[in-house]
């Protein structure tokens, strides 16, 4: 019997060296056609210098739409369609302005939240409330009626994975102002949520509660929210605000999406995406524009190297993360309606930086078969396959379909300074890091496509 077992082990040990000795050539050749011939940087300079910032509902957002149909079908796809979807259409309706009122007013430098109502074309002005965590407000409530309330609320710069400093502070942009609202305030300010050493104002979508009046909201450079609460700290401060803001009636907006189709298995389906919506300061680089045409590039580069997937490997530049996600949600209602059998996604919306790993949401055996690829991987800079990620596109598929997720992680350290901020431009991505993350992705969706999971 040993001696059998032990014949069956020489049989399979060659084999499997044998398979893994495919891979690695097939992933070079991969990684080859991308970090040779990539389309990936000119795809991302056309879209954030030619159709710019692309905030849900702009005229830039058809204008993405059709850049992407003409991207995927340039770079191969066998079929490309426009999915639609309602979406929600706000508008920054003008420029953005505060002050710090006395004989010279100090301006400060903000954007509005999106999504926040305006303060009016007359503005306000208030005396401020300095808060700098939701337990503070709680105590100062009997003070908020009446007044602007600044958040000051930090990143926490122990956090080495910066994503958790974005988790830990965004609860003041998305539930601050209601929750200031609660107890009378006429407006909030909060610091932005980064840990830039610059004074630009970082936006991000705000969450109201029905419950209570829906109040202007804007965020703040780092710079400018230290000046304001340095002089708090002095003396009773007041402050002039005014915003435009207002939401329009939903409209509609498209998932793009390409695909080539499965040679065996053509009803199991890999997507593999990004956010084709940008928030509207800046011309969202990295912010999405980055895991869109590295999503883009991975098709490209399989039809290039002529391979022929097993699986439908589909392609969704998705509508509306930023503000609604309402394009992720629709993609999945369309899937379990039509029953499709959605066997992964993977995301890419953290950046166009060197890529480090990969996040999961997967049974754990499966992750246990992921990391058993780690050696194919690590060569192009994967370090860390863990349990924890996917994106918030995709999300719906594993609540819907239970499909396992992934999105990848880049280095985080600089993401935050440029995110939802006016320095997200095209200038700031780094074209081989950029694609290394391509690199990455395809390599991934390599395998999950020869072996399944």
């Amino acid at each position: 019997m040993r001696f059998k077992l032990f014949t069956l082990l020489l049989t399979i040990i060659p084999f499997i060296g044998l398979a893994q000795q495919d891979d690695s050539l097939k992933i070079r050749a991969i990684a080859n056609e991308i970090l040779l011939r990539s389309q990936a940087y000119e795809n991302l300079r056309v879209l954030t210098k030619k159709v710019g910032a692309r905030l849900t509902g702009s005229p830039q957002t058809y204008k993405a739409e059709a850049w992407g149909q003409n991207a995927l079908q340039k770079a191969g796809a066998d079929r490309v369609i426009a999915q639609s979807c309602l979406v929600p259409h706000w508008v920054r309706g003008g420029k953005d302005e505060a002050w710090i009122v006395g004989s010279k007013n100090q301006p400060l430098d903000i954007l509005a939240l999106g999504n926040s109502m305006g303060t009016g074309p007359k503005g306000i002005q208030a005396p401020v409330v300095l808060i700098n965590s939701f337990e503070e407000l709680e105590q100062k409530k009997a003070e908020v009626k009446g007044k602007i309330v600044f958040y000051n609320y930090k990143f926490n710069d122990t956090y080495v994975r910066t994503f958790e400093a974005y988790r830990d502070a965004v609860g003041y942009r998305g539930a601050g102002p209601s929750a200031a609202a609660r107890h009378g305030a006429v407006g909030v300010l909060i610091r932005s949520m980064s840990h830039a050493a610059d004074n630009n104002p970082h936006t991000g979508s705000t969450r109201y509660n029905d419950s209570f009046p829906k109040i202007p909201a804007a965020a703040m450079g780092l710079q400018d929210a230290d000046k304001l609460a340095a002089a708090l700290e002095k003396a009773p401060v007041t402050l002039f605000l005014k915003t435009n803001g207002k939401m329009l009636p939903d409209t509609v907006a498209h998932n793009i999406i390409g695909e080539i189709t499965g040679s065996e298995y053509p009803d199991e389906i890999i997507t593999v995406g990004g956010h084709l919506d940008s928030w509207d300061p800046a011309e969202g680089a990295h912010d999405d524009g980055s895991g869109c045409v590295q999503s883009i590039e991975i098709l490209r580069a399989l039809k290039a190297i002529g391979y022929k997937p097993k699986r439908t490997i589909r392609v969704v530049l998705f509508a509306n993360e930023e503000n609604g996600l309402r394009g992720g949600g629709r993609y999945a209602e369309e899937a379990r309606l039509k029953k499709e059998k959605h066997i992964f996604a993977l995301e890419s919306d953290a950046g166009g930086f060197t890529p480090r790993g990969f996040g999961f949401t997967m049974p754990a055996e499966l992750l246990k078969k992921v990391k058993s690829w780690l050696p194919l991987l690590q060569p192009y800079g994967i370090s860390e396959l863990e349990m924890g990620g996917g994106g918030s596109d995709i999300g719906p598929l594993n609540r819907e379909l239970g499909t396992p997720l992934a999105g990848l992680e880049p280095d985080s350290q600089r993401y935050f300074d440029i995110h939802h901020a006016r320095s997200d431009v095209f200038e700031a991505v780094n074209k081989r890091e950029l694609e290394l993350g391509a690199v990455s992705m395809a390599a991934l969706i390599y395998l999950v496509d020869k072996y399944g999971l």
